[in-house]
């Protein structure tokens, strides 16, 4: 018998969410809970076992949002601070499970992390600092807490980046170009879910189009748009324009 999937949205904007400060735009002026978008992140559940992916500066709220006291990993896709810049409220969960929290990224997220969060990793620690245990990966699959997990390396304009792919759901943020071989390892998923940025293209991220391009080339049984600017327009009126099996993501939604 398969492992019960199930992923939860926590967040569905871009690096400065939705709405924009100070912006007055219809988008951005939305009573519409659909409109309203947290920098993006997906809590991933498999079996009994919780696994996150990113934790931007909406972490802690986001976590308290789903009531999820817990979680047993962290995946960063990139080192960009929309989607790492939350990783001190890791210690909440700290305090909780009493144990380092798992983090997988790829060498350059890693230098980063230990940058940026130098009192994280020296020997004699401030009490009540975060616990993390930062593990370094590349394109190889790899096993957390006994989920194999594969990554796909996609490009973020000049930026190389991560997805992810558990079982038959795959998970890509950020990408403007995605390679061919990492085409074949979501080839036969049965869900996708890829950023589409706004409706104009952009330098570092598909837009819509592209990214409905992609989902035509992979053909997954259901694809989920996530990632968007308060310029991609406002959910009511997009999601209408979309393929029957394509669907705008929005925060809290969840899927199985």
């Amino acid at each position: 018998m398969a492992e019960r999937m199930k992923m939860t949205f926590l967040g569905t904007g871009t690096s400065i969410g939705v709405p924009v400060i100070g912006c007055k735009c219809d988008i951005c002026r939305s009573t519409d809970a659909r409109d309203k978008r947290l920098r993006t992140s997906a809590l991933w559940e498999v079996g009994d076992k919780r696994i996150l992916i990113d934790a931007g500066p909406d972490f802690r709220y986001q976590m308290l949002r789903a009531d999820s006291p817990r979680i047993d990993a962290i995946l960063l896709t990139h080192l960009h601070y929309d989607h790492v810049g939350g990783l001190d409220d890791v210690r909440g969960i700290n305090y909780i499970t009493h144990r380092a929290i798992d983090i997988y990224a790829d060498e350059r997220t890693c230098q980063m992390v230990r940058h940026n969060m130098p009192y994280v990793f020296v020997e004699n620690k401030y009490p009540g600092v975060p616990d993390m245990s930062l593990h370094t990966i590349d394109d190889k699959p790899f096993s957390v807490s006994g989920i194999d997990i594969t990554p796909i390396p996609v490009m973020h304009y000049k930026l190389p980046i991560l997805g992810y792919r558990i079982n038959n759901w795959a998970y890509i943020t950020d990408a403007n170009y995605i390679s061919p071989e990492s085409l074949d390892k979501i080839s036969d998923c049965e869900v996708l879910v890829i950023n589409a940025l706004r409706i104009k293209e952009h330098i570092s991220h598909f837009n819509l189009e592209q990214s409905l391009d992609i989902i035509r080339q992979v053909k997954p049984q259901r694809a989920y748009l996530t990632h968007f600017s308060h310029e991609i327009g406002l959910h009511r009126m997009v999601q209408p324009t979309l393929p029957d099996n394509v669907f705008m993501a929005y925060d809290g939604l969840i899927i199985e």
